[in-house]
C-alpha cells in the first residue's frame, strides 16, 4: 500500500494497528478513546478482528490472536503494532507466529505485560521490540505525560535518554543488551526454545499483584537457570500492589531485594519507571543500553532499534 500523505503538511499519515493478542477487552470503548487520542496527533488507527472478539477470558480464538498479530505485524502500512491489553494467552501462539516474516518486516511493536511472551520470543529470533504502553493507556481523559512524551520521543529518535530517581549503589554503570519485561511471563518461559540466551546484558523486570514470597520464587527460578549472574546490572520497575501474607511477619518486597542484592555480583537498581502503573517508560527490548547511577540518580541511553523514519 502507499504512503498516505498528510494534504496539508505532505508527512506521512502513520497507521497504529491495534491487536488483542491475550484476554479480552472488558469495555471495548476503550479502543474508540484510544484511537480519538492517536487520530488527534494526525494518525490513522485499524483494528483486528480480536480486538472486539471474546472466547471464555481469550480476546477470540487462538487463531484468530495469532493471525491478526502476524497479519499486523507484517504490513508494511502499519507503523506501530500496539497491544490492546495484557492478561494471559500469549504464549498460546508462540509456536504459531512466523517470527522470521515479522523480522524480515522490522516493525514497531509495542506492549508490555502478557505481551512480555511475544518480546522474548521475537528477541530470541533476532528482533528487537518495544515494552512500552498498551492501547489502555491512552484511552483515559488524560492519559500520563511522562508515558504519552516516553513513547512518542523513543519512536521518532535513534537515540534516547532517560533519568529517574534509582535506590541502588551509590554508583554503578552497565552497558549491554536491554531485554526482559513482566517477571512471571519471564519465568515461565525459562528452558524453552522462546527464552533468548542474553550473556552481559541489562535485564528489567516488574510485575503486579504478586506476593512476595512469590516474587522470591520467581527470581530464585531465573537465579537457578544462571539468569540473573549473567548479565551486568537488574533494573527493578513497579511491583505494586504486592498483597501482604497472614504469615509475612515483616517479610516483604523490601526483603527479597535486598536478598537478592547479597546473592548477586550484579548491581540491583530499583525505581525504574515502568510496570502496570500509568506511568511508563518505552524500553526497546534488544537494543543496546547503557546505564550510570550517581548519587541516587539513574541516566539511561538507548539506541539501536527501529524507528518512525526507518
Amino acid at each position: 500500500m502507499p504512503r498516505v500523505l498528510d494534504a496539508v503538511t505532505g508527512a506521512p499519515v502513520r497507521q497504529l494497528g491495534i491487536v488483542a493478542p491475550s484476554g479480552s477487552l472488558p469495555d471495548p470503548a476503550l479502543v474508540d478513546r484510544t484511537a480519538a487520542f492517536f487520530a488527534a496527533r494526525g494518525w490513522r488507527v485499524s483494528c483486528g478482528e480480536s480486538v472486539f472478539a471474546r472466547e471464555q477470558r481469550f480476546a477470540g480464538p487462538d487463531a484468530l490472536r495469532a493471525a491478526d498479530l502476524q497479519t499486523f505485524a507484517t504490513d508494511p502500512a502499519v507503523d506501530v503494532v500496539m497491544s490492546a491489553r495484557g492478561g494471559y494467552g500469549l504464549v498460546r501462539l508462540l509456536d504459531t507466529l512466523d517470527f522470521a516474516a515479522i523480522r524480515a518486516r522490522k516493525p514497531i511493536v509495542v506492549g508490555y505485560s502478557d505481551f512480555t511472551a511475544f518480546h522474548l520470543a521475537y528477541l530470541a529470533h533476532g528482533g528487537v521490540s518495544f515494552a512500552g504502553p498498551s492501547a489502555g493507556d491512552f484511552a483515559s481523559a488524560d492519559p500520563d505525560p511522562f508515558t504519552v512524551e516516553q513513547f512518542f520521543a523513543v519512536l521518532s529518535q535513534s537515540s534516547h535518554g532517560l533519568a529517574f530517581d534509582a535506590d541502588g549503589p551509590r554508583r554503578a554503570s552497565a552497558a549491554g543488551r536491554l531485554w526482559g519485561g513482566n517477571l512471571a511471563v519471564l519465568a515461565g518461559l525459562v528452558g524453552t526454545r522462546w527464552m533468548p540466551r542474553v550473556n552481559g546484558g541489562i535485564l528489567f523486570l516488574e510485575d503486579v499483584n504478586e506476593s512476595a514470597y512469590r516474587v522470591e520464587r520467581m527470581l530464585y527460578q531465573l537465579f537457578h537457570a544462571g539468569v540473573l549472574q549473567r548479565q551486568q546490572m537488574l533494573l527493578l520497575g513497579s511491583f505494586d500492589p504486592v498483597p501482604a501474607m497472614p504469615n509475612d511477619a515483616g517479610y516483604g518486597l523490601e526483603t527479597v531485594i535486598a536478598h537478592f542484592r547479597a546473592r548477586l555480583d550484579i548491581p540491583v537498581v530499583c525505581g525504574l519507571p515502568f510496570g502496570h502503573g500509568a506511568r511508563k517508560a518505552t524500553l526497546p527490548i534488544g537494543g543496546r543500553a547503557v546505564v550510570e547511577l550517581r548519587k541516587g540518580v539513574a541516566r539511561m541511553e538507548f539506541s539501536r532499534y527501529p524507528t518512525l523514519s526507518r
